[in-house]
């Protein structure tokens, strides 16, 4: 397209210039303002002016290559020196082209560099305002940064209110800025005191702590929040627990006796006051008893009446061991000492004598079997040794008689004295009278059968003792021997097993068995022997050697009246009871009498 000064030329003009010229103009002088002006101007002309037209431009042209021979001509100097310049203003350009080509290839680096060299200006310019800050917050920093190294030196030296404030500090001090790595280092460190403070803490629960040292711990632990009220009364009752066990485990265990007598004490003043300082502590209205509400009140009481309960089980755990292991030669004393242990338990509605009742009856059968084996052993011990002699004169001379006071005193229970002349029956009745007497401290009317049991199984082997030195000396006895093991015999089935019957009946009176077994007196009969031996099965073997047995046995019995306000035993403790050395001292006596 033509540039605008050809605007005024119209579409037809133009095709005409077009047929006329044809191609004989390149299409780049369409462009030329002056080109298009003369075409403009040449289009005005009349025909003589076209026709001289061609005459006029040669001679302008001639005249104007004159001009420029004689300007080349006046100024051929100005041309080289132009040509040279521009020589040298070509070549400059080259140098110029090229240095502003590597200038541009190097514009991308110098820009990034620029762009790092202005970051890095950047980050100095914060670093030193960073560091102009932190000079003006020098001593706030530092005390931010002390924070971990005064936190131990306040739970090492027990100053727990400022170790706790300090790490509620550090807890806010985490909430606003827990991004940064100091601040996480700080709590860090702060939590190890913390934890080593909370192990101070539980230990000084594991010692001998009176109640205001509880109280301040137990403050102190809410405070710090790590468990809950169901865990930290957990942990309470556990640490406690743990110095209760302590203290029991440094009660010496040579004397078994000693060692419970001690636990009783010690688990009687140390657990109840571990109750008051659970109560006074952790506001359970009855801690003992199941509270109605939501779940988390049950578990809470649950918590303390199971640990109560395990430590009872505990002790009386031990009072059953150590009353295996001997203590029960004192079981009086023992029962007094666990009755009175859970009278005071009372008061705290954790009352269990009712469990005592069981223990100390399987002791104090377990201690009569005891004693009653020994006497039998005793007593083959001394048939395997005995010589049947006679002893004419020891009813008249060396027994003592009975006086008619001790006969007529009410509840009097007189050993037989006839036993004195056959020392195995004497020493086997004495040490019979003397496992009464243990078993009188502690005799539950339960007993009452196992006891009679263990005498009548005792009887039965003294019986057949009785019989195997029969057979041993049967063919070696002289008439006059005889007649004394017949007397031996007879003064066993008429005096010892009937006065051991009546030392059972002032035992276990039949009156309180009809009342527990909730049957008259006169059917008790119909239960077995139940305080009183079968005297008829434990003679059954002797009937060939004791003629007339049955018509004294039962005189004996029918006219025995019981009293049942049980102080006979003690008579018969305290009055002229048997032992083995006037025994022996009879046999002696009756020995250097008889030359056999």
């Amino acid at each position: 397209m033509f540039p605008s000064n050809m605007a005024a030329i119209d579409v037809e003009d133009e095709s005409i210039l077009a047929s006329i010229f044809k191609d004989s103009f390149p299409d780049s002088w369409r462009e030329n303002r002056d080109f298009a002006a003369y075409l403009s101007e040449l289009s005005s002309f009349g025909v003589d002016t076209l026709v001289r037209e061609p005459e006029r431009l040669a001679e302008e042209r001639a005249q104007i290559l004159q001009q420029t021979r004689e300007l080349a001509f006046s100024n051929y100097q100005t041309f080289i020196r132009t040509a040279d310049c521009t020589e040298h203003i070509y070549r400059d350009f080259g140098r110029v082209e090229s240095s502003v080509s590597r200038l541009l290839d190097k514009l991308p680096g110098f820009g990034e560099k620029c762009r790092s060299f202005m970051k890095e200006a950047e980050e100095i310019g914060a670093s030193r305002r960073m560091n102009s800050l932190t000079l003006n917050r020098h001593t706030e920093i530092l005390e931010i940064l002390e924070i971990p190294q005064l936190m131990d030196t306040c739970v090492r030296n027990g100053y727990y209110d400022e170790a706790l404030e300090l790490a509620a500090y550090v807890k806010r001090l985490e909430r606003k800025h827990s991004a940064l790595p100091v601040i996480q280092g700080i709590v860090r460190e702060v939590r190890q005191s913390a934890q080593l403070m909370l192990q101070q803490l539980l230990q000084q629960l594991r010692s001998n702590s009176q109640l205001p040292v509880c109280l301040r711990v137990i403050g102190f632990l809410r405070r710090m929040d790590v468990f809950t009220e169901a865990e930290l009364r957990v942990k309470f009752l556990q640490a406690r627990g743990a110095w209760l066990r302590s203290v029991l485990a440094a009660i010496p265990d040579d004397d078994p006796y000693v060692h419970i007598t001690k636990t009783i004490e010690a688990c009687r003043v140390h657990l109840f006051d571990i109750i008051t300082q659970y109560r006074a502590i952790f506001s359970d209205d009855d801690p003992l008893a199941s509270p109605v509400g939501g779940g988390a009140s049950v578990n809470e009481g649950a918590i303390f009446h199971g640990w109560v309960v395990r430590q009872v089980a505990d002790f009386l755990e031990t009072l059953e061991l150590d009353l295996r292991r001997g203590a029960g030669a004192r079981l009086d004393s023992l029962l007094g000492q666990c009755m009175y242990f859970g009278l005071s338990f009372s008061r705290v509605g954790a009352d269990f004598r009712g469990q005592l009742a069981p223990i100390f009856q399987r002791a104090a059968a377990e201690t009569f079997r005891g004693a009653v084996r020994e006497t039998v052993e005793k007593f083959k011990e001394d048939m395997n040794v005995y010589t049947l002699v006679a002893l004419p004169a020891v009813l008249g001379g060396a027994v003592p008689p009975v006086t008619a006071a001790a006969a007529a005193a009410p509840g009097a229970l007189q050993p037989p004295m006839t036993l004195l002349e056959f020392q195995p029956l004497a020493c086997f009745l004495n040490n019979v009278l003397t496992a009464f007497n243990e078993l009188r401290l502690c005799c539950p009317i339960g007993l009452v059968q196992d006891v009679t049991k263990s005498l009548q199984d005792a009887l039965h082997t003294v019986t057949a003792q009785i019989l195997v030195f029969h057979r041993a000396e049967e063919s070696a006895f002289s008439d006059r021997e005889k007649e004394l093991f017949v007397e031996f015999c007879r003064s066993y089935a008429e005096d010892l097993l009937p006065f051991i019957n009546r030392c059972l009946q002032l035992l276990f009176p039949p009156g309180q068995i009809a009342i527990v077994l909730g049957v008259p007196a006169s059917q008790l009969q119909r239960f077995g022997p139940l305080g009183s031996v079968d005297l008829t099965s434990v003679l059954q073997p002797l009937d060939f050697l004791i003629p007339q047995r049955e018509t004294t046995v039962d005189l004996d019995l029918s006219s025995f009246s019981l009293d049942t306000t049980g102080p006979e035993l003690r008579d018969s403790e305290t009055g002229p009871e048997l032992t083995e050395t006037q025994s022996e001292k009879e046999t002696t006596k009756r020995t250097e009498g008889d030359p056999h």
